[in-house]
């Protein structure tokens, strides 16, 4: 009784009487892959019966219903077809290639949990894929393909690399690509592809790289790229590519380059790149036109920036950043591009950026650039503080240009000079006991915080000169104490 039953079961896998003639070709073709042309073009919105099959022959022939052909590779080349039905081969192992080209599946496949060999959707259209868990032993491909739905790979793993190149998909308001913590070998290309709805790509890892360019990401509400705490080892290359909403790499590592050249970003009233507590080899951001809305790069260590002055947005978030180059806009430039914090003063960007100068051989931008976080930092000071700030700045340049306090000196003491040889100031003194008077020397003894030259004790200005001798002595007092303070700071930040 049980061999007849196995010959019965045999039989089924072998001859499935219930096949059309279509399905019988593709049935037969199996063994040995070859391919099964039913059509140069997608039956779209066509149901004839020379160019249907159910999904349910394919599932069988991946699962192993029919016997392989001694000394050859068996696969399911298809195309041109209508696959009606659900082709469904959640937590299966599939033994051989799948290719289908110009097809059109009626409900989403669905390839959960499951192990394949290499798969190949090559303009097809679907109402989308789940790949849950799927572990390809292979490439992937849904290149050229129309999906109007979500593609679902989290978790999944792709030894061969996976193409996405030129496709579409389309799932406004939800996950258009939904890649958490998908792994891919040989590197994910998604070139000249349209994608409506978010691409979430969290804790995914790409060891031979993750290339977007020219592709258009939309979701102008939400995240159009998310891939906090990627992981590329090669470069993840966005040139060319269009960004409609927020592209998220917080925590990203790249051990390589991470390039916007001539892309378009854009996330009005929103982060436009969230790029913070990121490791990156060398971040390109020379895109099209300048980027609409925030940009943070915030705690991030960076090796190598390239960017360009003109594409800079009007707020920047660099609190933390560390570098070892930047490239792209003359040094000076660069005081511009670290005080647009929309948090207001942080000093730290200041810092680095002194550094960087000093370590090129640019000590007089140094100096210049801690000018400038003085200044900065002078804006969020009470009005006690603010004034003083404000007088640091004017006598000696808060210790970084202590040359000024030299012009006011000499400005001063010049005006004294005039002032007193026209209107000489009465002796205090007996005739012999007094110095000859000298107005220039007589306006220095008044601003040297003490007398040196004997001339003040002497001589006594009358009139509305006493009004102008008080006002050198205040004056220089003001500048010798402007000098120290400012120069003390500067040797105690050094």
């Amino acid at each position: 009784m049980a061999d007849a039953w196995d010959s019965v079961v045999a039989w089924l896998r072998r001859d499935r009487p219930d096949l059309t003639p279509v399905e019988r070709r593709l049935w037969d073709a199996y063994p040995t892959g070859a391919p099964v042309v039913l059509g140069d073009d997608r039956p779209d919105g066509t149901n004839d019966p020379a160019r249907v099959v159910r999904a349910e022959v394919i599932a069988a022939l991946l699962l192993g219903a029919h016997d392989r052909a001694p000394g050859r590779v068996p696969a399911v080349r298809l195309s041109g077809a209508r696959i009606t039905g659900a082709l469904n081969v959640s937590g299966g192992e599939v033994g051989c290639e799948l290719r289908l080209r110009n097809c059109v599946l009626e409900q989403a496949p669905d390839f959960s949990n499951a192990q394949a060999r290499q798969m190949r959707f090559g303009d097809c259209s679907m109402p989308g894929f789940d790949g849950g868990g799927l572990r390809v032993d292979g490439f992937f491909s849904l290149s050229g393909s129309e999906i109007d739905g979500e593609v679902r790979l989290i978790r999944g793993y792709i030894s061969g690399g996976f193409r996405l190149n030129g496709a579409t998909i389309r799932n406004p308001g939800g996950y258009a690509l939904f890649g958490g913590g998908l792994t891919v070998d040989a590197g994910a290309f998604m070139r000249d592809s349209d994608i409506t709805g978010g691409v979430r790509l969290t804790g995914a890892r790409m060891t031979g790289g993750l290339f977007l360019e020219r592709t258009t990401l939309r979701d102008p509400d939400g995240f159009a790229l998310d891939g906090e705490n990627i992981v590329v080892e090669d470069r993840l290359e966005c040139s060319g590519f269009t960004a409609e909403g927020t592209v998220r790499l917080r925590g990203a590592r790249i051990n390589g380059t991470l390039s916007f050249h001539e892309a378009m970003m854009g996330a009005r009233e929103r982060r436009a790149l969230h790029l913070s507590h990121a490791q990156i080899k060398e971040l390109i951001l020379t895109p099209r036109a300048a980027i609409e809305g925030e940009v943070s790069l915030g705690y991030s260590t960076i090796d190598v920036i390239l960017d360009r002055e003109d594409v800079w947005p009007e707020t920047l978030s660099l609190n933390g950043l560390v570098y070892q180059t930047l490239r792209g806009e003359p040094e000076a430039k660069r005081l511009g591009w670290v005080g647009r914090d929309p948090a207001g003063f942080r000093p730290q960007p200041y810092e680095q950026l002194a550094t960087w100068l000093r370590q090129i051989g640019r000590e007089d931008l140094a100096r210049r650039c801690q000018l400038v976080k003085q200044r900065a930092r002078r804006r969020h000071l009470n009005p006690v503080s603010r004034t003083w700030g404000v007088l640091l700045d004017w006598t000696v340049g808060y210790g970084y240009r202590p040359w000024i306090s030299g012009l006011w000196l000499v400005l001063l003491v010049a005006v004294g000079t005039i002032v007193f040889s026209v209107y000489h100031p009465h002796t205090i003194r007996q005739a012999g006991e007094r110095p000859h008077f000298h107005a220039f020397v007589y306006t220095l003894d008044l601003m040297l915080p003490l007398e040196t030259f004997g001339q003040r004790s002497a001589w006594d200005p009358a009139g509305w000169t006493d009004w102008l001798a008080w006002g050198l002595t205040g004056t220089g007092w003001i500048l010798a104490t402007a000098l120290i303070a400012g120069v003390a700071r500067v040797l105690r930040r050094t």
